[in-house]
């Protein structure tokens, strides 16, 4: 396999850009909106003690988003919520006004008639969108890209929306989705934000940090060290710049430090960070990874600029990385829970797995301070979303990892 490329963050600053909008304060306002769905429960977080022992580590935690509003995917939690955020602004009401109930009554209906709401995905996002949508009595339109499961696509179908695979990468359906939004009047649901285009996406961060809520209220509640690292996926970066901004909001100097993982074939976000310059690079072409849902070659600007002057490393790997978490969290060591966790969703246990056996990456373990008094939190953000591939990859061993690191 294709070497694991990494680099230490240069662009890192004591005081960068604001994460206010990921306070405290805000996100529980999010986390209030998200409990009033009758799907609404915490999703585990698992303290993996067998495996952080084989490790050398002292604490090894795993968020499993598979049990996330039956979806199997934490991707709902920013499509409902920048939803609501829109619906709210459009009856110029906040958002603690329209709970779930509120949301599907038809006075609510009434006032805000039909919105069309559209979205590029690889699956786990469209799926959240559709889903969504049809919960609040509206139409979604969604576009896949070249390649995308048919399993995923049917289950976007399946929740009542008009979905196709195009022909196009995703870079290129997300800016289908943008043409055709503003020739039918639709509304753009998208995690990537492009100049003229934040406000939405910065609300779908919101969503996310949900995540980072409950980790923190359930590391004090079972009265567990919080992380001194955490090892984020990205794919367009909201999601590793939500979690990266909540902790970083929460917790002040003493937040953990945060490495930023991807597919070698779209690490845009590494691309970025090797430039050294501040600004955001883009990977083009077509992006065959099995992290389907981290195949996005544009950053999305609001989370590069947090991973930008936050983050610790960021890590570029090949898809063997991936499968060698979802093996590892399919089967695990002794007592610990089993996690199953998705092509994109396992790619950082995979990498923390090899950073602590493999001394052709001792660099990046020292320079990361990663030892025995480390306490690392990984989010497995997918279940078995394409269940064939999940089997042929941990049943069959598809993607073995080779010493060629």
């Amino acid at each position: 396999m294709n070497k694991i490329a990494w680099v230490e963050n240069k662009m890192k600053k004591a005081i960068g850009v604001s994460t206010d909008f990921l306070s405290e304060d805000e996100i529980k306002r999010a986390k209030a909106f998200h409990k009033s769905f009758p799907e609404y429960a915490e999703t585990p977080l698992r303290k993996l003690d067998n495996l952080a022992e084989y490790l050398g580590l002292g604490s090894v935690y795993i968020k499993d988003e598979s049990y996330r509003f039956g979806l199997n995917a934490f991707k709902v939690l920013g499509a409902s919520y920048a939803m609501a955020k829109y619906i709210a602004k459009c009856l110029q009401v906040d958002i603690s006004e329209l709970d779930f109930p509120t949301l599907q009554s038809p006075e609510i209906r009434a006032k805000l008639g039909e919105i069309t709401f559209v979205t590029a995905t690889d699956g786990n996002h469209g799926r959240a969108v559709a889903w969504a949508a049809r919960q609040f009595k509206q139409k979604a339109v969604v576009y896949m890209p070249k390649g995308s499961s048919k399993t995923r696509l049917q289950n976007i179908q399946a929740e009542g929306a008009e979905a196709s695979i195009t022909d196009l990468n995703y870079d290129e359906a997300v800016r289908l989705a943008a043409d055709n939004a503003k020739k039918f009047g639709w509304v753009v649901i998208q995690d990537t934000a492009w100049e003229g285009y934040e406000e939405i996406p910065a609300w779908i961060m919101q969503g996310y940090g949900t995540i980072a809520e409950e980790v923190l209220s359930q590391l004090k509640e079972h009265n567990w060290q919080k992380p001194t690292h955490i090892f984020l996926q990205a794919g367009v970066g909201s999601f590793a710049g939500s979690i990266a901004g909540c902790f970083i909001s929460q917790l002040g100097e003493v937040r953990p430090k945060i490495s930023v993982v991807e597919p070698d074939i779209a690490d845009c976000i590494y691309q970025s960070a090797i430039a050294n310059d501040g600004q955001p690079r883009i990977v083009t072409g077509d992006m065959h990874t099995i992290m389907v849902g981290l195949a996005c070659g544009e950053p999305n600007s609001i989370g590069w600029e947090i991973l930008r002057d936050y983050s610790e490393s960021f890590f570029s790997c090949p898809d063997e990385v991936s499968a060698k978490g979802m093996r590892l969290l399919g089967n695990p060591l002794g007592n610990d829970s089993k996690v199953v966790s998705g092509e994109s969703g396992a790619v950082a246990a995979g990498l923390i797995s090899l950073l602590m056996k493999d001394e052709a990456l001792l660099p990046a373990r020292k320079a990361l301070g990663l030892d025995q008094n480390s306490s690392v939190l990984i989010i497995s953000t997918e279940g078995d979303t394409d269940p064939e591939k999940y089997r042929r990859i941990v049943w069959d061993g598809e993607y073995p990892v080779t010493n060629n690191i």
